[in-house]
């Protein structure tokens, strides 16, 4: 297996991917039950020697949701009928997935709501206050 290139600055060496096979479900008919198609991808992002520091916790935290109590990042692929094709396209998800964590995120620049939209705002609940008044039927425009 070649290594996996994430982006310009990071490559995965095929040294640190574990790749098993398990069948698949779905179509195929009575092949489907003797063929390992679908493949599990596992990239253990704790214990990585290609990751700095800094990715490291980047990448913790970023994927914190996805990964097993290990550390390692598992993929799934069972989309189409053949190996090769899901081993492909687990390939493509990991790296997806690794490059899109590692983006750097822009800092969101608190702003203040306009003078139009406070007004709006405003004269929308004086409507509901006044709705809300002739349903009681003490109503005094």
């Amino acid at each position: 297996m070649e290594p996996l290139r994430v982006n310009s600055r990071l490559v995965i060496p095929p040294g640190e991917l574990q790749v098993s096979f398990a069948r698949a479900g779905g179509p195929g008919g009575q092949k489907v039950n003797r063929t390992a198609s679908q493949v599990q991808l596992r990239f253990s992002v704790a214990e990585s020697a290609c990751l700095g520091d800094r990715r490291r916790k980047t990448l913790l935290k970023a994927l914190q949701e996805r990964l097993t109590a290990s550390g390692e990042l598992l993929i799934r692929a069972k989309r189409h009928r053949e190996q090769a094709r899901n081993l492909q396209d687990a390939r493509e998800r990991l790296a997806g997935l690794l490059a899109d964590a590692l983006k750097p995120r822009r800092a969101r620049r608190a702003t203040k709501p306009t003078r139009a939209s406070k007004e709006r705002r405003l004269e929308a609940k004086r409507r509901r206050g006044r709705r809300k008044q002739e349903r009681g039927g003490h109503f005094e425009p």
